[in-house]
């Protein structure tokens, strides 16, 4: 038994370790990029749980490129930041922030993914990481679906 512990532990050390994706970098000055769109998800909306609030989508140059050529080349960023949606006096208004949703294209970095990142900064704290290592489940599953629009929900407006 001791031998066979032995030889795990170092066959474990020769194996090479499969590094992790890249963290997706937070995307600094991204309320000047392009609005792409507004949204806002109520109570009874099957994401409301995760993703209720209003929605405001950015891109970046590339990004914009991207939704106007149908497919996203590396460099693109698309944001979605989710605030709470607070209704009073017949209005709804934009409470505190919930999250800072970020998807950055690099086919490389990010092949299991189709080529996008995720990662979402919890209150838009640029260290509170709510994503991290599971990209795969928790927003490549989601967008999955998407394929034919480059996993990409969103569209420009006229």
């Amino acid at each position: 038994m001791k031998r066979m512990l032995t030889a795990l532990s170092s066959m474990a050390l020769v194996v090479p370790l499969v590094a992790a994706d890249p963290p997706v970098p937070y995307p600094e000055g991204y309320r000047d990029w392009h609005h792409v769109k507004s949204m806002v998800i109520e109570e009874g909306h099957p994401l409301f749980e995760a993703f209720g609030g209003i929605h405001h989508l950015y891109a970046n140059p590339q990004a914009v490129a991207g939704y106007a050529a149908g497919k996203f080349p590396d460099g693109a960023v698309i944001v979605f930041d989710l605030l709470e949606a607070v209704s009073a006096d017949n209005a709804v208004t934009e409470g505190a922030r919930k999250v800072v949703g970020v998807m950055h294209k690099d086919a490389k970095q990010y092949a299991a993914t189709g080529g996008w990142g995720f990662e979402g900064f919890g209150g838009g704290d640029r260290t509170n990481r709510v994503v991290g290592d599971n990209a795969a489940g928790a927003c490549f599953a989601c967008h999955a679906p998407q394929k034919d629009h480059d996993y990409v929900f969103s569209r420009l407006r006229d």
